[in-house]
C-alpha cells in the first residue's frame, strides 16, 4: 500500500508478505523503490529520499504493545537501505495501515494503538478516527508541506516512566570539527550547528543550500564524526544522524532550521527531528537556545523552508541527566492499493 505519512510518502508492508532474510528482503524494495537511480524510473520511488520510504508492519509481542514498526530509507542514487533512524511522518500512517490490513481492530470512532518502534526501540502512541470501523481520512486538519486538510492523527513519544535521556553524550555542546554541536535525540538523533558559523543565514532555499559543495562536505564530516559522539557507530553508510543548521527565527517562530537528511536539504521537516530540535531550545546553554526566541507556551514553532511545525515537549532534568518526550499532531493518506512487481 502507497500511503502519505506527514510529509513523507512511502511503500507500507506487512511484515509477514517480505522475505525474512534481510539481505533478500532489501535487494527486492531496491528494485520496487527503483534504486539505484536519480529517478527512480523503474520503480515506485519518487526520486527524493522524502518519497523513498518503507514502512513494515507487523502484529507485536512485546507486553502492551499492539504494532511493531520497522522503517526502511531506501536511497535514490546508491543501492543502500538504511535501518539506524526511524520515520515520525511515516508513523502517522502506520495504525491506520494496520487497520486496513486487519493487524488490529478498530476501536470505534477513534482507535488509540501503542506502537514500537523497531528501529530505536521508543514507544508511540497513536490515535486517529475510524468511523464505521475504518480509517478516515478526511478532515480538518492541516500541516505545512502537505496540500489541503485531512483528518488529524496524534502522535504521542515517551511519558513519566519512558522519557528518553536526551543528551548522548551528555553535553550541552560538543565542539566537533572545530564547530560548536549540540548533539540531541528526542526521538531523532540530529547534530544542531549555528548557520553563521557556516557562513550562511539560515534562510536559503534548499536547492541553494545543496548546491553548496564546501557546505555539504562540511556537514558531511561533521555528521559521521558526531555519530561516532552519539554511540552511532560509523554512518558513512546510513542516514542518521540528520545535521541542521540554526539561526533566528523570522517568521514569528522559535528559531529557523535548514536540515540535511543527510545529503538533500529537507523541503520540510520531520516529526522527530522537530521533537529533537524543540527539546534543545528549551535546554539552557545548548546552541539552539543560544540562538533561539524563547517560546511563551507548551509549543514550539519551529521554521522551516516550507512553513513551520509546532512541536511540543517537555524537557525536565531528573538528577543531572535532560529527559523529554514529545506531542505532535499528523496527518495521512492511503493512495493506493495494490500488487507491485519488482525486476526479478
Amino acid at each position: 500500500m502507497l500511503m502519505r505519512g506527514g510529509t513523507s510518502k512511502g511503500a507500507f508492508f506487512v511484515a509477514s508478505d517480505l522475505p525474512a532474510d534481510h539481505e533478500t528482503r532489501d535487494r527486492i524494495l531496491l528494485e520496487i523503490m527503483g534504486s539505484p537511480d536519480p529517478t527512480q524510473i523503474d520503480g515506485v520511488g519518487g526520486g527524493h529520499p522524502l518519497r523513498s520510504k518503507v514502512a513494515i508492519v507487523s502484529p507485536s509481542n512485546e507486553p502492551d504493545v499492539d504494532l511493531d514498526y520497522l522503517f526502511l530509507q531506501v536511497a535514490v542514487d546508491e543501492p543502500v537501505v538504511a535501518d539506524l533512524q526511524t520515520c515520525g511522518n511515516m508513523l502517522a500512517a502506520v495504525g491506520p495501515f494496520a487497520v486496513e490490513r486487519g493487524l488490529i481492530p478498530a476501536g470505534g470512532a477513534t482507535t488509540t494503538t501503542r506502537i514500537r518502534l523497531v528501529n530505536t526501540g521508543d514507544l508511540a502512541t497513536a490515535t486517529f478516527p475510524t468511523p464505521g470501523g475504518m480509517p478516515e481520512y478526511a478532515g480538518d486538519a492541516a500541516i505545512d508541506g502537505v496540500p489541503g486538510t485531512a483528518a488529524a492523527i496524534e502522535i504521542e513519544m515517551g511519558d513519566e516512566t519512558t522519557a528518553k535521556e536526551l543528551l548522548p553524550t551528555g553535553n550541552l555542546i560538543d565542539e566537533v570539527d572545530g564547530h560548536r554541536a549540540t548533539l540531541i535525540d528526542n526521538g531523532m538523533p540530529v547534530v544542531l550547528l549555528d548557520a553563521a558559523e557556516f557562513g550562511v543565514t539560515g534562510d536559503e532555499a534548499p536547492a541553494e543550500l545543496q548546491s553548496r559543495a564546501d557546505i555539504a562536505a562540511a556537514v558531511e564530516t561533521i555528521r559521521r564524526k558526531s555519530g561516532e559522539l552519539m554511540g552511532l557507530g560509523d554512518v558513512s553508510e546510513q542516514t542518521v544522524p540528520k545535521v541542521f543548521l540554526l539561526s533566528a527565527p523570522r517568521n514569528g517562530g522559535a528559531i529557523g532550521t535548514r536540515g540535511f537528511i543527510p545529503k538533500s536539504v529537507h523541503t520540510s521537516i520531520g516529526v522527530l527531528m522537530a521533537a529533537s530540535i524543540a527539546a534543545a531550545v528549551r535546554i539552557p546553554g545548548t546552541v539552539a537556545a543560544s540562538i533561539a526566541t524563547a517560546p511563551d507556551d507548551d509549543l514550539t514553532r519551529i521554521e522551516h523552508p516550507s512553513g513551520t511545525f509546532d512541536a511540543k515537549v517537555r524537557v525536565f532534568d531528573a538528577d543531572g541527566v535532560w529527559r523529554g518526550t514529545s506531542t505532535s499532531v499528523r496527518t495521512a493518506r492511503k493512495l493506493f492499493d495494490g500488487t507491485v512487481f519488482p525486476r526479478s
